[in-house]
């Protein structure tokens, strides 16, 4: 993989975390209600997205991104996940099975971000575009 493709899955990563933030951030209430899970828990990975959308942007801004920031971001990507499916066994019965479906799809996404970025981050790169 080049340089060119792992920002632009980082700026991906990025963009899908600033998201995840702005619904936390503006609509906890309602998206907390059509999921079935505390306002509280949607207001928190919304904050949660926000540092690691920092992190993809630094990283994505480096000429050459750096594979422990890489590795860092991969790392956190997997305590999402990890976190995604402690949510639904936490909170399955209070959850819709929209909001089942809806954390368990978009942990999988996160899963899919985590390896292409784990596996990039140690392969020498090179500036193809």
């Amino acid at each position: 993989m080049s340089i060119l493709n792992l920002k632009n899955i980082l700026i991906a990563d990025a963009i899908t975390c600033t998201g995840v933030f702005a619904v936390g951030l503006l609509a906890a209430n309602p998206v907390g209600v059509l999921l079935g899970l505390p306002a509280s828990v949607v207001a928190i990975g919304g904050w949660i997205c926000l540092a690691a959308a920092l992190l993809m942007i630094v990283a994505a801004r480096q000429v050459v991104p750096s594979a422990a920031l890489v590795k860092l971001i991969a790392l956190g990507n997997l305590g999402w996940v990890a976190a995604s499916f402690a949510v639904v066994a936490t909170f399955a019965a209070q959850m819709t099975g929209f909001g089942i479906a809806v954390v368990i799809a978009q942990a999988f996404a996160v899963l899919g971000f985590a390896i292409l970025e784990w596996k990039d981050a140690g392969v020498p790169r090179t500036l193809v575009v």
